[in-house]
């Protein structure tokens, strides 16, 4: 069965549902709140707050839809990862507006869970870590951490049948055979060392080659695939094992797109894509082609200075927040850079 979106109609609906009142890479939980707002008394919708941070800041958990398959979805486990937070926005703005066989599909067949923002703190601070700088992505295991006990309190109540655990890459990764950076990355998570294709990691690849269809008649060379190398302390390996499957987006670089307003049309498309598939069939067991999406791999710079009479300097760009501001600081390469490619270059010879 195909369940592939049309292109036309993904065209439309982004046009249409993109929530304008957030955007840039710094989403700190007082700008979702002010939205998650409007949502509260519809009838699709309910919006509720589950838990608190470490340094008491609301965790929220939006619920639309009344069928039987259920899927979880949360966002910035890592603070200042925050594509996939834009992305839900819309996704909520388009369930709640549209009206037609795509969303019925969606609300009669699946209850979606979504946690907007698990780390409030890392997000207010603009950091990967929570307020005691634990790795939520890295605490499955001990849950030393509030908002990681908090998230597998709602893993073991509500029992998904599929996990979206979103996340932002940075903008070195690139597609393994092409010259395009990586937009979008996908993994199924191991479940240990040898990498097993097990059934939960079958299910897995089955929804990802459907958001992979999708993105390569769009984006065309920019998927790729993240490494699936097993690390023992991590949320999607951990899941996994439990036997929920857990898809990882990692939203990656667009041409100059560094506010990542591109590249968050492209996360929706992929979450919008897999929630439709999961809703649309009952087999999930194809899944080659998983293993065609190229590797994601370290191939870019952000920036080249081309000189006429000595080396030319690559540098990548750290993100520093500084008075307010999301600042690109330029930091010089030291290896050789004569494989890389750079998303901009300054050509000094003309």
């Amino acid at each position: 069965m195909n369940t592939t979106l049309d292109l036309d109609y993904i065209k439309g609906i982004i046009k249409n549902h993109k929530e304008n009142s957030i955007c840039g890479r710094w989403i700190r939980l007082s700008d979702v709140e002010k939205i998650l707002s409007k949502f509260e008394d519809l009838s699709n919708f309910s919006s509720r707050i589950i838990g608190v941070s470490e340094e008491s800041r609301n965790i929220h958990e939006v619920t639309f839809g009344k069928g039987p398959k259920k899927i979880l979805v949360w966002t910035q486990m890592h603070g200042n990862e925050s594509t996939g937070t834009k992305a839900v926005i819309d996704l909520f703005n388009y369930i709640h507006k549209t009206k037609d066989k795509i969303t019925l599909q969606i609300l009669s067949n699946a209850t979606i869970k979504v946690i907007p923002i698990l780390n409030p703190d890392g997000a207010e601070y603009y950091t990967r870590y929570n307020a005691n700088s634990v790795d939520l992505n890295r605490d499955a295991v001990n849950k030393d951490a509030a908002e990681s006990k908090l998230l597998r309190k709602v893993l073991d109540d509500f029992k998904p049948d599929f996990c979206f655990n979103l996340h932002d890459q940075r903008t070195i990764f690139g597609v393994e055979g092409e010259n395009k950076p990586s937009t979008i990355s996908f993994l199924a998570p191991s479940e240990e060392s040898s990498r097993k294709v097990t059934d939960t990691r079958i299910k897995t690849m089955n929804v990802i080659c459907s958001m992979n269809n999708l993105l390569q008649e769009i984006i065309p060379g920019q998927v790729g695939r993240y490494s699936d190398e097993f690390y023992p302390s991590a949320t999607g390996d951990n899941f996994q094992k439990l036997g929920y499957p857990t898809i990882l987006i990692e939203s990656g670089h667009f041409k100059d797109d560094y506010q990542r307003e591109v590249v968050r049309n492209f996360t929706f498309m992929s979450i919008l894509q897999g929630i439709y598939h999961i809703c649309s069939v009952k087999n999930f067991n194809d899944y080659q082609d998983y293993f065609k999406i190229p590797n994601n791999v370290k191939i870019f710079g952000d920036l080249l200075h081309i000189y006429p009479n000595k080396e030319n300097v690559g540098y990548t760009y750290e993100e520093i927040l500084e008075e307010n501001l999301i600042k690109f600081i330029p930091k010089m390469i030291k290896e050789d850079i004569s494989n890389l490619f750079f998303h901009k270059e300054i050509d000094f010879v003309r």
